[in-house]
């Protein structure tokens, strides 16, 4: 089968490289992701990776600490996590490139949109790492936006836990519905949480369709690149 898309950007949350540990990272987990990922990379497809920093740091909880310090803390669990990746990757001998958006020149690039498309160009799988640099934006809005620079095709938004959008939490709702299609308005009318509002609104704008699976499903992200029917598709009509 052909990949049905050139290229993408796949969120991937800190939880999902926690694995069964729940925080830091697994291993084995981070291995297992990037195996797939060089599949897809096999193929042709230009991949960027956006990365959330949740195993590491959950600026909602930090209550008592000042939100511009806690979201700071945030992007440099991001930072970690792209690192993880991009020795994972490179070590099943894929080029990889991290670029962060706060500057920290001795472990990543700069964010330089021109830069990033040209390492994704020339086959290299570029991560974005710190979010967008500032406080208050999450790494939804991070992938969002940089989808739109990059002119990827679609968001791969990998969940760990849920295989889709429901139309309330299937883990404590047995009888909640999931979700085949959307648009971007159902989500911010429905208030169904799967992005953010800012960066809903902001692919909505751009018109960037998502597609919304469960990573703990083997090769769940071969799967979605190969065109296969699974998870929830978002986009317009």
């Amino acid at each position: 089968m052909q990949p049905v898309f050139n290229r993408v950007v796949l969120k991937i949350s800190g939880e999902a490289l926690a694995g069964p540990k729940v925080t830091g990272i697994d291993t084995e987990t981070v291995n297992k992701i990037c195996q797939q990922i060089k599949y897809i990379h096999s193929l042709g497809v230009q991949i960027a990776i956006v990365v959330g920093g949740g195993n590491f740091w959950r600026g909602r909880q930090a209550k008592e600490m000042d939100r511009t310090t806690s979201d700071y803390i945030g992007m440099l669990g991001t930072v970690m996590n792209a690192l993880a990746l991009q020795d994972a990757l490179e070590k099943l001998g894929v080029n990889t490139r991290v670029q962060s958006a706060i500057d920290m020149r001795q472990i990543a690039e700069p964010y330089i949109r021109r830069r990033a498309i040209r390492h994704l160009e020339k086959g290299r799988v570029v991560i974005f790492a710190a979010g967008t640099g500032n406080p208050y934006f999450s790494t939804d809005t991070t992938a969002a936006l940089r989808a739109a620079e990059i002119e990827a095709e679609v968001i791969l938004l990998a969940k760990k836990g849920v295989d889709g959008v429901y139309d309330s939490d299937p883990k404590v709702n047995v009888d909640a519905k999931k979700f085949e299609k959307l648009t971007h308005m159902d989500i911010l009318n429905m208030g169904l949480g799967v992005m953010d509002s800012t960066a809903t609104s902001l692919c909505m704008d751009n018109n960037i369709p998502l597609i919304v699976f469960g990573i703990d499903e083997p090769n769940s992200i071969i799967d979605v690149v190969l065109g296969k029917k699974i998870g929830t598709q978002v986009k317009e009509d």
